[in-house]
């Protein structure tokens, strides 16, 4: 098991007990996570994880009115949401740092 995938299951783990449990500072914890996952995701996939850190944060919230697990669920999804917002800004600041500062090509 890599290292990105072992902390995906971390910030899941904390996405999913954060929704029923007050954990202090949940949402520092999830970027935090969520950008050293995202220092090691493969460029091909950069597009992929923005477009789901954005419609996590987006679509949450939809599901506060399902009757009794949906707020839950909700929760769940915005915490899942601000792990792979940490790891869509990582991506963004790589993409940033390689298009400003290349690497010196050799012929």
């Amino acid at each position: 098991m890599t290292g990105q995938k072992i902390v995906g299951l971390i910030g899941l783990a904390i996405a999913i007990v954060g929704a029923f449990v007050a954990i202090p500072y949940i949402a520092l914890v999830l970027l935090i996570l969520g950008l050293i996952a995202g220092w090691s995701i493969a460029r091909e996939d950069t597009v992929r994880v923005i477009v789901t850190a954005l419609a996590l944060t987006a679509f949450a919230h939809y599901f506060d009115v399902v009757p009794a697990v949906g707020g839950y669920i909700a929760a769940i999804l915005a915490n899942f949401g601000l792990l792979t917002a940490g790891a869509a800004i990582m991506l963004i600041l790589r993409n940033l740092h390689a298009r400003f500062w290349p690497t010196a090509r050799t012929a």
